[in-house]
């Protein structure tokens, strides 16, 4: 994806944890962030305790959906999946891509990957990698205050 882009429709998930979202819920009032991760990866699992405190100190002018994208095939076990999210307290929808469906609209390659759109749906920010996250926050921030001047 290229900034500017739109947040594709969220189809394709093999399940749904914690709620379903669809784009429709996620454009029009608030900045949505997309978070891809992985049972395989460790430093998802590692960033898992920030990403949220993020996801609770924001919970009310951000949406947050997490994307399980499996990297080979011992991530496809969705008894796994439950029990990592239950584990490191993913509370957020979660989006399971096991036939890898969102991953390919978003052409993303990385976990954990971080997609920020704004509240009209386009890409405004993308990070890779298990570090970065005052970025992502000063992104967001960015994204936050251009809706109060709308």
């Amino acid at each position: 994806m290229k900034l500017r882009d739109p947040l594709p429709e969220l189809n394709g998930a093999t399940a749904w944890l914690n709620g379903e979202k669809t784009k429709s819920e996620l454009v029009g009032e608030k900045p949505t962030l997309i978070h891809f991760w992985s049972t395989s990866c460790h430093l998802c699992k590692e960033a898992m305790p920030e990403v949220n405190n993020f996801r609770d100190k924001y919970q009310e002018d951000l949406n947050v959906v997490a994307v399980h994208m499996p990297r080979s095939e011992d991530d496809l076990d969705l008894a796994e999946i439950k029990a990592v999210a239950a584990e490191h307290d993913i509370t957020q929808s979660i989006f399971v891509d096991s036939e890898m469906k969102l991953t390919d609209a978003f052409d993303n390659q990385h976990v954990p990957a971080y997609y920020v759109f704004d509240k009209d749906g386009q890409l405004r920010h993308f990070q890779a990698g298990g570090s970065g996250m005052k970025m992502l926050e000063k992104r967001v921030n960015r994204v936050l205050d251009e809706m109060k001047k709308d």
